[in-house]
């Protein structure tokens, strides 16, 4: 179902920078599951170039029971970018709950008008697609911005509104990126690292896919993928509350 939105994102990609595997660790680039009612196979990809130290996205095809695409694109250290997230889910052909957004890295005003503001006039364009939905497992004023589209929709709308859309925001990131200034203060950098990391924990602490994760590839497999591939950055609890 999401394909289209996944190779159009890695055409992008190549066509616009330089780009070089990054190592996934070995075992977590894909796995087969014959555990739900359709067989699930999962594969993850993983790349850097100079201006994006980490483009990592991930599809989850399980037949009619489920297909997912996530993605997230962390910039360069030397840059202050808000993360570009996907997650694009759908179940059962039914329930369909559609995510994108420029997740922020801080909540400055300096940093909103700077980033989030150029947001307003695509987004303006997709309403139907920013509901007032509640987030259950994150806080909406954290690494999220108030020009995400968030919904709950059909296949559709996912076909003639959120993938013309989604064209349209990642056009808009590249061109931020373009436009974007490296960073050569150490303080700032050391600031862009530190933001980095707390949005990993922060997210591995409270991804409700894992849960997913593990009941198609079972726990041990599911907490790898977390901590060593999505958000390698964070600490798992246990190790975390050791400390």
């Amino acid at each position: 179902m999401y394909k289209p939105f996944l190779d159009y994102l890695e055409t992008e990609l190549f066509r616009r920078f330089d780009l070089r595997s990054r190592p996934i660790p070995a075992g977590l680039e894909s796995c087969v599951s014959d555990r739900g009612k359709n067989p699930a196979i999962i594969q993850s990809w993983c790349y850097h170039c100079r201006e994006l130290r980490k483009i990592r996205y991930t599809y989850i095809d399980a037949g009619e029971s489920a297909q997912i695409f996530n993605s997230v694109i962390y910039p360069s250290h030397q840059y202050d970018l808000p993360l570009l997230g996907i997650d694009l889910l759908s179940f059962n052909q039914k329930k369909i709950l559609v995510v994108l957004d420029f997740q922020p890295l801080f909540q400055d005003k300096a940093y909103q008008d700077k980033y989030i503001e150029p947001m307003r006039e695509v987004r303006d364009k997709y309403n139907d697609l920013a509901q007032n939905i509640e987030m259950k497992f994150y806080d909406a004023d954290r690494y999220f911005s108030k020009y995400l589209l968030f919904a709950k929709t059909d296949a559709e709308t996912v076909e003639k509104r959120l993938f013309p859309a989604y064209c349209e925001y990642l056009a808009l990131y590249w061109q931020m990126l373009e436009r974007a200034t490296p960073r050569e203060e150490k303080a700032e950098i050391e600031r862009i690292v530190k933001a980095q990391k707390d949005y990993d924990q922060y997210s591995a602490d409270r991804d409700p896919a894992h849960g997913l994760f593990s009941s198609y590839f079972g726990r041990e497999w599911a907490e790898r993928f977390l901590y060593e591939f999505l958000f390698e950055d964070a600490v798992p609890l246990a190790v975390a509350s050791r400390r």
